[in-house]
């Protein structure tokens, strides 16, 4: 439901109703029928924890203040003059200076909550089927961007996406890049974990960084082309010493040909997509074109309004009207400024100090799970758990440049990324995965 409907982040998405009600129904059958849908495994506790404390964020800021304690918070002078002109008994209001915008956010939530609760009920016999899954989602994204680079236009009636835009299942061409740069990084590693069909699932695995890699340089995202590079390069940390291993059956020189042959292959499909005019990617990085630079002359604006509205910020997803209120004249043009196109700024300025406790306390528990599982003995569960850690790496990459994680759908992958790095987290490993 997520890889149809769950590719926009704009709160007035058609999509949006049946991702948020896919995500209430799963919920019901979660609590109803699941498992274990309250006591979480302790490696997963951390997890559960920090989103139940980002779900709570934006309910409190929901939460109203008398009149006296509103207008003190920091950035609400102009709305504390313009009620003091009215000449009105001034109402309750909320800590959030845009309520609608806080409880949409609040919403969106529910996705990744639905995600948990079924993700960690799951036996420990299905947990390496959610890896080929989710190869297996990127792919299909990946065959409608290939649609579209064949100049079939896509038009998605439950996304506001661009027609004629390679951005296969979502609204945003950077979001779709940073899924396909997910499938870089999975794909090797799916082929890997099963050693007795590692020729089969290997040949698979090349086509598919083959073609994800083609829909990288043909998206026209630069974000794209720095996650897909740094997913091509840990894959094929992670897979090395599985397909060394494999690679001792057959005579040496089929080893030393192999890595040239593959580079070759990559810089012919690069040189191709130049030759026909469908590296976009590549083009853009050489020609910083307007939406570049105009994020450039927008971050200092963006950072002043976050220095303005602390210690307890404007309210989650409020970004849109206040920088309206501070956009500069010679900003000004016929579209609109959504987000900051760096999250991890937006979130400081949404939640105030309180957002920057939940960032600091997300990226420490990724850094503690991570080293923890790069330094495990290696085994399939623990490579599984390796997958997760990068790609939460990719989607913090990426959030430096943009706002992918408010995507339903990737909401969804990172919280099944924070689950396999949380499993991985234990010392022996998954037990039902095979040894490498």
């Amino acid at each position: 439901m997520l890889l149809v409907a769950g590719g926009a982040s704009r709160a007035d998405a058609a999509g949006q109703a049946i991702a948020r009600g896919a995500a209430m129904a799963a919920l019901a059958v979660a609590l109803l029928f699941g498992v274990r849908p309250i006591a979480f495994p302790a490696p997963l506790r951390p997890i559960f924890f920090l989103l139940l404390v980002t779900i709570m964020l934006p309910l409190i800021q929901l939460i109203p203040l008398p009149p006296a304690g509103w207008q003190s918070l920091s950035g609400r002078e102009i709305f504390a003059a313009a009620a003091d002109l009215s000449g009105q008994p001034q109402p309750w209001r909320p800590w959030s200076i845009a309520p609608d915008a806080t409880l949409n956010a609040a919403a969106s939530l529910l996705v990744p909550l639905a995600m948990l609760l079924i993700a960690s009920q799951l036996a420990a016999s299905d947990r390496g089927r959610l890896l080929e899954w989710l190869l297996g989602l990127i792919a299909l994204s990946a065959l409608v961007g290939l649609i579209q680079l064949s100049g079939n236009g896509f038009d998605h009636p439950l996304l506001k996406n661009v027609k004629w835009e390679v951005s296969g299942l979502f609204a945003n061409r950077n979001h779709f890049a940073l899924f396909i740069a997910m499938g870089v990084l999975i794909a090797p590693v799916w082929a890997v974990l099963d050693e007795r069909r590692l020729r089969i699932r290997g040949v698979v695995a090349f086509a598919l960084v083959a073609l994800f890699l083609l829909i990288l340089i043909a998206s026209g995202s630069r974000s794209g082309l720095v996650t897909g590079g740094i997913a091509l390069a840990v894959a094929l940390i992670l897979v090395r010493r599985p397909i060394l291993v494999a690679l001792r059956k057959y005579p040496r020189w089929i080893t030393w040909m192999l890595l040239p042959t593959t580079v070759l292959l990559i810089g012919v499909l690069v040189s191709a997509s130049i030759e026909a005019d469908r590296a976009v990617s590549i083009r853009r990085v050489l020609d910083l074109d307007a939406t570049g630079e105009l994020r450039q002359r927008t971050l200092p604006t963006v950072l002043s309004m976050t220095k303005d509205y602390l210690p307890f910020g404007t309210g989650m997803g409020s970004f849109d009207p206040i920088f309206r209120m501070h956009e500069p004249f010679d900003l000004l043009k016929p579209t609109y400024f959504n987000h900051a196109h760096n999250d991890f700024v937006e979130i400081v300025l949404d939640g105030g100090l309180f957002g920057l406790a939940l960032l600091i306390a997300g990226i420490g528990w990724w850094a503690w799970a991570s080293l923890r599982a790069w330094r495990a003995p290696p085994n399939s569960g623990v490579l599984v758990a390796r997958t997760g850690s990068v790609i939460l790496l990719l989607v913090m990459i990426a959030s430096a440049f943009d706002y992918p994680a408010r995507t339903p759908l990737i909401m969804a992958v990172i919280v099944l990324a924070a689950i396999w790095l949380g499993w991985g987290d234990e010392r022996r490993g998954d037990a039902s995965l095979p040894r490498l």
